[in-house]
């Protein structure tokens, strides 16, 4: 199993900002710890398997694409040679390249087929190839989802558990725990991607308290109509 940490962070990042929004909004319902864990549960579960599920289809729809135009780009080469050579070379040619460093430059590059095939890839379609298998990263995207996404339910069931009925106490601690954990993805992430570890702590905050905040203003309006 090859963890793929781009789609754990995904996963992530979902699964704390979807489970914290149900907390939010039940709290903002006045229901009870109960119907918190319930329907918090439920989410992380199913919403995670959703994700996973979509995300395998996603990866290996694009594994297909990227296999049928490979594919495509072969037949070219082998039926259409010359057309293709010609393509290779306004390529570089638009890079800068002239004279007869791009006629070597062509030469050397169809030379090797795959090579070509390679380059047509890139610099034609845009297509850069990975070998991330679809299965490693929607297990990848299901774990971080259930494990960053548990964070918000975690106080309710101590709570629970020792058998205290105070849903706003547990909430506030619900919402330092999965501000922190909003805080800590999104470094990882800016780790990852290679940007401002702060900065990206503080915009996955922000995203998330956004959600929560309006999760928490529909469950109190409803519950306000209700009443």
């Amino acid at each position: 199993m090859k963890w793929h940490f781009d789609d754990f962070i995904y996963g992530s990042i979902d699964g704390a900002v979807t489970t914290f929004a149900i907390v939010a909004g039940i709290m903002g319902a006045s229901l009870p710890s109960g119907i918190i864990l319930i329907l918090g549960f439920a989410n992380l579960f199913a919403d995670g398997f959703s994700m996973a599920a979509a995300n395998y289809q996603a990866s290996k729809a694009r594994n297909e694409f990227v296999a049928m135009k490979r594919k495509q780009e072969e037949w070219e080469i082998d039926n259409l040679e010359e057309q293709e050579r010609e393509e290779i070379r306004d390529i570089y040619k638009e890079k800068g390249f002239k004279d007869k460093l791009l006629e070597d430059v062509v030469r050397i590059i169809t030379s090797r087929r795959k090579v070509w095939v390679d380059t047509m890839m890139k610099e034609e379609l845009g297509l850069i190839e990975n070998e991330k298998n679809p299965i490693h990263s929607s297990v990848s995207t299901f774990v971080g989802f259930n494990i960053v996404g548990l964070i918000p339910l975690i106080p309710f069931m101590i709570f629970m558990i020792i058998g205290i009925e105070q849903n706003s106490e547990a909430f506030v601690y619900s919402i330092v725990f999965v501000l922190a954990a909003f805080f800590l993805v999104g470094m990882i992430k800016g780790k990852i991607v290679k940007k401002s570890m702060l900065h990206s702590g503080i915009n996955t905050l922000i995203i998330g308290g956004i959600a929560a905040i309006v999760a928490y203003l529909v469950g109190y309006g409803l519950n306000f109509l209700i009443s």
